[in-house]
């Protein structure tokens, strides 16, 4: 990540330090163009799929000392925040997750392959399978799960607690409305 990038951003200072990023920059160019098009939604959808990118390369370069990407760690991390005996159904992490079914079951199978989690019957319901973490899988995700958090903390770390809450909120309102 670019130094400048971590800089705190005062609430006092001038909007036009962002209105001439990358995307404020793209935006007056898209008014000069199509000055009858209402661009405004670039403001956030444009600056999101940037950091979606800015994001994903640092957690990635984060996960990598522990021999995971994203989607894998995401898996485990679930599994483990559910609590012992960190068992799920495939259903239930679907809904947790942001990842297809043939994308979860292909990861699944990678994860069993590993030793990370096994597949097993679900007792409750014959036809159904249940997905568990292993020791294995615990032994890889928690330390993981440590520097992860870490990560997520620096990334936002040019935000007062303040503005991180406030953007944690109206994101999670983003969220419940594109249901």
């Amino acid at each position: 990540m670019r130094n400048d990038a971590q800089r705190r951003i005062e609430p006092d200072e001038p909007a036009a330090l962002w209105d001439n990023d990358r995307v404020g920059a793209g935006m007056q160019r898209w008014r000069r163009e199509f000055p009858d098009v209402d661009c405004s939604g670039k403001a956030v959808v444009g600056r999101l799929l940037h950091l979606h990118e800015v994001f994903l390369t640092a957690i990635n370069r984060t996960l990598a000392k522990h021999r995971l990407k994203y989607p894998a760690f995401a898996v485990l991390a679930t599994l483990r925040v559910e609590g012992a005996p960190y068992r799920m159904s495939p259903k239930a992490l679907l809904d947790s997750l942001i990842l297809t079914s043939g994308g979860l079951s292909n990861l699944l199978r990678k994860l069993e392959k590993a030793g990370h989690i096994r597949r097993m019957a679900d007792e409750t319901d014959g036809r159904g399978v249940i997905v568990e973490l292993t020791e294995r899988g615990r032994a890889i995700v928690e330390p993981a799960m440590r520097d992860h958090a870490e990560t997520e903390r620096r990334l936002v770390a040019m935000l007062s607690a303040a503005d991180q809450q406030q953007v944690g909120q109206a994101l999670g309102q983003m969220m419940l409305g594109t249901r």
